[in-house]
């Protein structure tokens, strides 16, 4: 006799939660930008980050709002980094723009919250994540990536659709995560930072974590 599993549990309300349409400005996540070095290199730079229109109205004027220290917490590189505000100078959305190697909400790297759900054990260089945070990541990360999982197949985007095939729709968003990078392949060298990233630009304020 053949066992069906049990579904995974529905995630937290705060993961499927899109940006409402009538929100001005935002986060954005520059999916170029996988390291300290490429970061350090564009924030020195006035047009480094800067989207190539308002996301909200599409005028192509956006100058430089201010600089913002955002933490980083139990990174084993940096503790925090300096990131940059863009504002549209038509309609006034402010955009606030993220390497992709940093985790939206989380206040940490995305190589440590790999650190302590893809990978097993931490590295013991690495500052300790406290125990209750690391349970509500794995909880997380058990939980059901139907959502997800939607809006890779209305991408149409052949990998993504991939992806869905492999997953099926009963999935969790843990098994979306290794699907997306044994696809990707040699693409990608954090799936976690990838995912997100992708998530975000298909639809804003969506999280993967």
């Amino acid at each position: 006799m053949s066992q069906r599993r049990l579904p995974p549990p529905d995630p937290a309300p705060c993961l499927v939660r899109p940006y409402p349409s009538s929100q001005k400005g935002g986060t954005l996540i520059d999916e170029r930008v996988t390291d300290h070095a490429e970061h350090q290199r564009r924030i020195c730079d006035p047009d480094g980050y800067r989207p190539a229109e308002c996301p909200r109205c599409h005028h192509r004027g956006l100058h430089v709002h201010d600089h913002l220290d955002r933490t980083l917490a139990a990174d084993s590189e940096q503790t925090s980094i300096e990131i940059v505000r863009y504002q549209c100078a038509a309609c006034g959305a402010t955009w606030r723009i993220l390497p992709a190697f940093v985790a939206r909400h989380l206040w940490r790297s995305w190589e440590t919250v790999k650190a302590n759900t893809l990978s097993a054990p931490a590295p013991m260089t690495q500052p300790p994540v406290p125990k209750r945070t690391q349970r509500r990541w794995r909880t997380r990360w058990s939980a059901s990536a139907v959502v997800l999982l939607q809006l890779f197949a209305a991408s149409l985007a052949a990998p993504l659709v991939r992806v869905v095939a492999a997953v099926g729709h009963d999935g969790a968003r843990g098994e979306l995560v290794r699907s997306y990078a044994a696809i990707a392949g040699e693409a990608t060298d954090n799936p976690l930072a990838a995912v997100a990233g992708l998530v975000h630009r298909l639809m804003p304020g969506l999280r993967l974590m």
